[in-house]
């Protein structure tokens, strides 16, 4: 029997096999079921039956001992033999060896002595045909064995499952056996983590460390040299102190022995092509499918076809059957369709191929690798799979992937980074690939061409537009000088500096660009080639983004049609083109279409793509906000929650889409009704943002703008301006003076001054603003106008509601030009001109205008809308201001009504009507009411708003006036 472990280290395997021998049973130590590398050679196995047999022995509840090397059945006939004759059973005579082992099997069936039969390694099952030691309440007996599967089970036998030692056991391990050596033990979760935490592993590592003097930091250097193997790590067998523990083989000669008994083992010539070709990948995880890829199916062929005799080609199925001999070994193990490989063995089998045999090995995986990857990333837990996949075939073929060009899985692979939400993983991936590809290949190469290409891209995505296209033009130069102005990839590259030229500020820029592109493609590759359609595409989006959402609409309604024709319905971009268009019908006015298109447009996506892709969730995010441009926030709301939650399980919380999603939400909570909520929802994800995209990312320079509005929403409008102020100065700096965000910025700064108490200025700012409008984004952009409305509205907070009504006019009659009669801005306009014709003394008129204008909501958004309910409050007001306070009064209480069934009791806009409510009773003769109703207010104001908020200020005025005009005493 071996020797018992220098520092044994306890496990829980050790207290469940004492349960399962306490009552004559049979331990087969091995793997089964899913235990990741359980039962392989050098997990312990026989260390623990010595431990087994040390502990009854000490215990004095063990009288026999027979411990057997099971290797053969001859081994195991000789082993009970030699113990019939040792312990003298009857007829045992040492001349038939067959005869004295049946002697001494049957006598262990009878026997009141307290035995224990190891039958250590047992390499086949087979070998025990009749020999199992029989059931006997004396009897324990241990069976330890690298093999798994069903032909091990029996009655009275009990499978327990054998892994590498937990990260605890393992680290324990380790300093126990370096206690004394401080020194040495300076990584040690590095290295149990290097070692795949295998028993066996360790204890030759420690012996190592502990000869030579190496601490762990330096063993893990060495051990991740490829010029080392795995021999030069371990002690000497041959040297003065040999291996630790009493053991007979390294580390690589256990594997290798795994992997010499797995060629013997059917399907013929298939469990070494197998193993290399796992080598290469990922030790965690390899999907079954790359086994059966034609790829992998060719070169498992030609591999056996130089060890046996087997002729013809491998199929699928038989692949399979070699993976499940291997299983059966536990050189591998397969769970859910997924193949999991310890690293020693991946690397004990690496070591047994030349080089020129791995990069074959590589550049193989890599066929496979690509085969298998979907068109569509359904699973995203499947395409980080492949993924990491990809990155040990990189690890191990080293260079081997760039010869004799780059092979397609590298761009495949790093595009997926950054579809996956990891768009800076995709430029570093990109910037390494190119510097190999540089010193491979050279500046002119096509590999080094794309791979520019893509570098550039995602450099954009991850937050540096202007740093996008500046290597799009340099590329473009390059692409000309190289390829020609009428090449496929230089067309292409136009493409991505227009669209980069949009993303950096200049989307009219980005329209011109795309119309000239779109004319050289029509004529270079044709009118219905992908490449001319996707322009179409991109043209039809910055049209949209320069300010003609309707043309862009008209524009991606025609290319839809096509789109059809040539790629088919379900085809991703004819899908893209939907939500496109969808998208652009609400930007144009039409928000319960455009509802009513991302409703269908999900049916078509759940179908095409699955739950959990990523254009599915976009359409879901899509879908929540157009609920809320309808007039549903609060539905919007639920949506985007529910939404949210979906996106942290599938993309987990950093991924973009992620974080759009959050801020989406902020934005619906203050749209329902609660902007100190959104405020702080901003805050928090500003935080976020800052961490994982950093301060200058244009989606962070986003969540600083929303804070700062929902800061002035919650009633802080000087907060408000001084953010902006700040963040205005940011955005020069990253994006200069002209570029919409900027622009936007100027406009919100110059509001919120206005809302802080300076409307002069606030108007001054504002004319300041709309003239460079005017200069860089056209006079009928839509911020343009938006500005023009914006300053009327100043000019008229300044003391002229006339100069302000008839800027509203003028406004109109554009808004009716460009918009239409039934755009949303269209809507708000009229309603803005019909306050301010109340402003400038035609109470009578404005009612008449809001009467009109109520007509219209009614029909275009429906009676529910915030901004129908809005309509209904101006009106009711208007009417009390041309002489009908009563009338007033009745109609603000109808509104108030289903305002609390449709925006809820404590919404800014139910509390406003209160308000209203309160002021018309008061006119309309009964102060002591008015008094009594902006009490009651003001203490759900206090509540909700707080006691600095302007609106909580202005009612605790007016609750005084009306207390003083009912003659009431002050209190307080």
């Amino acid at each position: 029997m071996p020797q018992l472990a220098d520092c044994f280290q306890t496990r829980d395997a050790v207290k469940v096999l004492t349960e399962v021998t306490t009552d004559g049973g049979t331990a087969v130590l091995t793997s089964a079921g899913t235990q990741l590398l359980s039962g392989m050679g050098g997990v312990g196995k026989t260390q623990l039956a010595v431990h087994l047999a040390d502990h009854l022995r000490s215990a004095g509840r063990l009288d026999l001992l027979v411990w057997i090397s099971a290797t053969s059945r001859g081994a195991i006939l000789a082993g009970y033999a030699q113990a019939g004759v040792e312990l003298s059973v009857p007829g045992a005579d040492d001349i038939d060896t067959e005869q004295d082992a049946a002697r001494f099997h049957a006598w262990l069936t009878s026997t009141d002595r307290r035995w224990l039969i190891v039958l250590d390694d047992l390499t086949r099952t087979g070998d025990l045909q009749g020999l199992w030691p029989p059931p006997n309440p004396s009897g324990r007996t241990v069976v330890t064995t690298r093999l798994r599967g069903s032909a091990l089970r029996g009655a009275g036998r009990h499978l327990v499952p054998i892994g590498t030692f937990t990260k605890d056991e393992a680290t324990h391990y380790v300093h126990t056996r370096l206690n004394g050596k401080p020194a040495l033990a300076d990584d040690v979760s590095g290295l149990v983590e290097n070692l795949g935490r295998l028993p066996l592993a360790l204890a030759q590592a420690t012996a190592f460390m502990i000869d030579e003097g190496v601490p762990c930091s330096r063993y893990r250097q060495r051990f991740a040299d490829r010029r080392s193997r795995l021999d030069d790590l371990v002690p000497d067998p041959d040297g003065p102190t040999g291996l630790p523990d009493d053991y007979h083989r390294t580390v690589a000669a256990t594997m290798s022995l795994s992997i010499e008994t797995a060629e013997r083992s059917r399907p013929a010539g298939l469990a070494r092509p197998l193993l290399e070709l796992a080598s290469v990948l990922d030790p965690a995880g390899i999907p079954i499918s790359v086994f059966t890829t034609t790829a992998a199916l060719n070169w498992l062929t030609y591999r056996r076809s130089l060890t046996t005799d087997a002729s013809g080609d491998l199929d699928a199925e038989l692949a399979k059957s070699g993976l499940q001999c291997l299983h059966r070994l536990n050189l591998i193990t397969i769970d859910a369709k997924i193949v999991s490989m310890h690293g020693l063995v991946q690397r004990a089998t690496r070591e047994l191929c030349s080089g020129e045999h791995i990069a074959d090995l590589a550049w193989a995986a890599a066929d496979a690798l690509t085969e298998t990857w979907p068109k569509i990333e359904r699973d995203t837990a499947h395409a980080q799979r492949l993924r990491s996949n990809t990155t040990s075939v990189q690890e191990h073929g080293q260079d081997a992937l760039l010869q004799p060009e780059t092979h397609p899985l590298l761009s495949v692979a790093f595009n997926s980074l950054g579809t996956s939400g990891n768009p800076a993983g995709a430029v570093a991936a990109f910037e390494e690939l190119l510097t190999v590809q540089l010193r491979v290949f050279g500046p002119d190469h096509p590999d080094t061409l794309v791979t520019r290409s893509n570098l550039a891209y995602w450099r954009g995505e991850a937050g540096d537009p202007a740093g996008a296209v500046a290597a799009f033009e340099e590329l473009l130069t390059d692409h000309l000088r190289v390829l020609g102005p009428d090449h496929p990839n230089t067309l292409a590259t136009r493409n991505n500096l227009a669209y980069w030229r949009g993303e950096a500020g200049d989307p009219a820029g980005a329209a011109t660009a795309f119309e000239e592109l779109l004319t050289d493609q029509v004529r270079v590759l044709g009118p219905d080639h992908p490449n001319t359609l996707a322009t179409r595409a991109n043209l039809a989006y910055w049209r949209g983004e320069a300010g003609d959402p309707a043309g862009a609409a008209t524009a991606f309604e025609e290319l839809l049609t096509d789109q059809v024709r040539v790629l088919g319905p379900d085809h991703p971009n004819t899908l893209a083109t939907r939500a496109n268009l969808a998208y652009w019908r609400g930007k144009a006015g039409d928000p319960a279409g455009a509802a009513t298109a991302f409703e269908e447009l999900l049916t078509d996506h759940l179908r095409v793509f699955g739950p959990e892709h990523p254009d599915t969730l976009a359409t879901r995010n899509n879908l929540a906000s157009l609920r809320g441009d309808a007039g549903d926030p609060a539905g919007a709301a639920t949506a985007t929650e529910e939404l949210l939650t979906d996106q942290l399980r599938v993309l987990g919380p950093e991924h973009p889409n992620t974080l759009i999603t959050r801020n989406n939400l902020a934005s619906l909570r203050g749209d329902a009704g609660d902007p100190a909520g959104a405020a702080t929802a901003t805050e928090e994800l500003l935080t976020d943002r800052i961490r994982v995209l950093g301060p200058d990312h244009p989606n962070t320079l986003a969540t600083r703008a929303n804070l700062a509005y929902w800061r002035g929403e919650a009633g802080d409008p000087a907060g408000a301006a001084t953010a902006f102020e700040e963040l205005l100065t940011d955005h020069l700096r990253v994006f200069g003076p002209e570029h919409p965000d900027t622009l936007a910025t100027r406009a919100n700064l110059a509001y919120w001054r206005g809302d802080a108490g300076d409307p002069a200025g606030a108007a001054t700012a504002t004319e300041e603003l709309l003239t460079d409008q005017l200069r860089v984004l056209g006079p009928e952009h839509p911020n343009t106008l938006i500005t023009r409305n914006n300053l009327a509205s100043l000019r008229g907070d300044a003391g002229d509601p006339a100069g302000a009504a008839t800027a509203f006019e003028e406004l109109l009659t554009d808004h009716l030009r460009v918009l239409g009669p039934d755009h949303p801005n269209t809507l708000i306009t009229r309603s803005n001109l019909a306050y301010w014709r109340g402003e400038a003394g035609d109470p009578a008129g404005a009612a008449t205008a809001f009467e009109e204008l109520l007509t219209d909501q009614l029909r275009v958004l429906g009676p529910e809308h915030p901004n129908t309910l809005a309509t209904r409050n101006n009106l009711a007001y208007w009417r009390g201001e041309a002489g009908d306070p009563a009338g007033a009064a009745t109609a603000t209480e109808e509104l108030l009504t289903d305002q609390l069934r449709v925006l809820g009791p404590d919404h800014p806009n139910t509390l406003a009507t209160r308000a209203n409510l309160a002021y018309w009773r008061g006119k309309a003769g009964d102060p002591a009411g008015a008094a009594t109703a902006f009490e009651e207010l003001l203490t759900d104001q206090l509540r909700v708003l707080g006691p600095e908020h302007p609106n909580t200020l202005v009612t605790r005025n007016n609750l005084a006036y009306w207390r003083e005009s009912s003659s009431e005493p002050q209190v307080g």
